[in-house]
């Protein structure tokens, strides 16, 4: 299983001392299938004992993945609305409290990925980028599936996607990732439905320059990667520690050069801010000198937004989330990263998730979207994503007023 982002970036980060950042120079590129538009994070990574995937497991559902999702043994925290699934997949868990069964969804059925492309197309989701982790173990079977019906979801649905490899514990990353680009997931590029920024099809990297343990590779190895793949004619975009510019906490040092090889950054931000405040400061210690940087050097510039981790109280009915977007589109980049559309494991999905205690397992301690008091539907930050979507692209004024409504 792998260990995720926020279980290795969770440190506090001092925030460094603001400095004046003018703006100058253009945006790098004109709107394209990531420009001028919102990118969500797709895991595309849980699948059920029983629905025929190689894995044959409850994949990130559970710790242990021979056994089903239960209080004791469970992956996630929080739970999904099940309304809109053609087909669910029984628990451990007890029943919901409205009495019906705790049944969770699996990436290996086509109709759950083309549930999850239709609400992006429903709400102005443009592109996903479709997580793709080390491939070469047991899990990569399974992940191939999944690709494929990311392709033929996106398809159908006007959609956009591209392949994003998470690099996290990948030990002979450097070899790995070429060969399974240019062995298998180029071939998903000749789709119409495959994201291309100034004509060529876009690439994620997640996780070059993080200073753990889980990201150990020097920034030549990191830099032959990003190069590599611009040599294959593709538009790349590195998904960044926090603190890529100044070298500092969650960046090693020196790898600023493999950063401005980037056409694109996205810093991460899960586990750096919990409320409006901290996404102002950032903005002022972080975002402006950010946007400055990617304009002087000619990159693309797509920060994070996130919902908040909704088992710790972080969402506040969605204030949080509209600040982030006033922040990011006042900041003037040139794109947003949603983290992440699916993540039910760290609590921060978009995705629709249960809206208050009738639809959670009885007696789980998982939340609704409605722990602070105000009742909020499932699609609420599906509805809100699309509303910073329209900001972003100029259809909706600047604001910092949230303008969209909880109960939709």
């Amino acid at each position: 299983m792998e260990i995720s982002r926020r279980s290795l970036l969770t440190s506090a980060l001092a925030l460094p001392v603001a400095g004046a950042f003018p703006r100058v120079a253009a945006a790098a590129s004109p709107p394209g299938d990531v420009v001028g538009k919102i990118t969500v994070g797709y895991q595309g990574w849980f699948a059920c004992a029983g629905d025929g995937a190689p894995i044959n497991g409850w994949w990130h559902w559970s710790q242990n993945w021979g056994q089903p999702p239960s209080p004791s043994n469970t992956g996630i925290k929080s739970w999904p609305d099940m309304r809109d699934y053609g087909r669910g997949y029984q628990t451990a868990y007890a029943n919901l409290g409205n009495g019906q069964p705790a049944t969770l969804f699996s990436h290996y059925d086509q109709q759950t990925v083309n549930v999850h492309f239709g609400w992006m197309q429903q709400n102005g989701c443009d592109t996903a980028a479709l997580q793709r982790f080390n491939p070469t173990g047991g899990e990569g079977p399974t992940r191939d599936a999944v690709t494929s019906r990311v392709r033929s979801a996106a398809e159908a649905t006007g959609r956009k996607f591209y392949i994003m490899y998470d690099v996290s514990g990948w030990t002979n990353m450097q070899s790995e990732i070429k060969a399974d680009w240019a062995n298998k997931m180029s071939a998903h590029a000749s789709s119409s439905a495959y994201a291309r920024q100034n004509g060529k099809p876009v690439v994620g990297i997640w996780g070059f320059g993080f200073n753990d343990g889980n990201h150990p590779w020097d920034a030549g190895t990191c830099l032959d990667v990003v190069n590599w793949f611009k040599g294959q004619g593709c538009y790349v975009m590195g998904g960044v520690p926090t603190w890529w510019r100044t070298g500092v906490s969650d960046s090693r040092p020196g790898f600023l050069n493999v950063y401005h090889a980037f056409n694109m950054l996205s810093p991460w931000m899960v586990g750096r801010i919990s409320d409006a405040a901290g996404s102002d400061s950032f903005y002022t210690n972080a975002n402006v000198g950010d946007q400055a940087d990617c304009d002087a050097n000619g990159i693309d510039y797509q920060p994070c937004v996130l919902p908040g981790d909704l088992q710790l109280r972080q969402r506040r009915h969605g204030d949080f989330m509209w600040r982030q977007f006033y922040n990011m589109v006042r900041v003037g980049a040139q794109g947003i990263y949603i983290s992440m559309f699916d993540e039910f494991n760290e609590g921060n999905q978009i995705a629709k998730t249960a809206e208050n205690a009738g639809m959670v397992p009885n007696g789980s301690g998982i939340l609704g979207l409605d722990e602070d008091g105000t009742a909020c539907s499932s699609d609420y930050y599906l509805r809100l994503t699309a509303d910073g979507g329209r900001m972003l692209k100029g259809q909706l004024a600047l604001t910092p007023n949230r303008p969209t409504q909880p109960m939709g």
